[in-house]
């Protein structure tokens, strides 16, 4: 099949929820997503109204080889824009894609300025091995 609906699957990273703390050490951080099976992942991530114009949401993408192990920052070379171009000041959506070789990853959304906006993500896994996928 050629339709991207049978050629995807679509998992919740980040459950819509309020960011939190303000800062990278805040926020929320998805549990691993697991990509076996794909070859590419895209995050796609949403931001609602927050108090002050000046809030941002911040993307940051983590890799590991298992679930249990340490993960570490993609370099922006594995990713389709960089997190600093995702970042995110006023409600609304980004995406931001993945193309390294890693298995496992991890999204983390954290705040500037703010604590009271709230964040969700999804994790679209595509180009499956096998497909179409349920």
């Amino acid at each position: 099949m050629k339709d991207m609906h049978s050629n995807i699957k679509v998992i919740t990273a980040i459950t819509p929820a309020a960011i939190g703390t303000s800062g990278i050490a805040g926020g929320k951080l998805s549990a691993a997503i697991d990509r076996r099976g794909y070859e590419s992942v895209e995050f796609v991530f949403n931001y609602s109204t927050a108090g002050a114009s000046t809030d941002q949401v911040v993307p940051v993408v983590y890799e590991g080889d298992a679930t249990d192990g340490a993960f570490t920052s993609v370099a922006d070379a594995d990713l389709l824009g960089t997190e600093a171009a995702h970042v995110i000041s006023a409600a609304g959506a980004g995406k931001i894609g993945y193309t390294g070789g890693k298995r496992y990853l991890k999204l983390r959304l954290y705040g500037i300025g703010h604590a009271t906006g709230t964040v969700g993500a999804v994790a679209i896994l595509g180009n499956p091995h096998s497909g179409p996928v349920a």
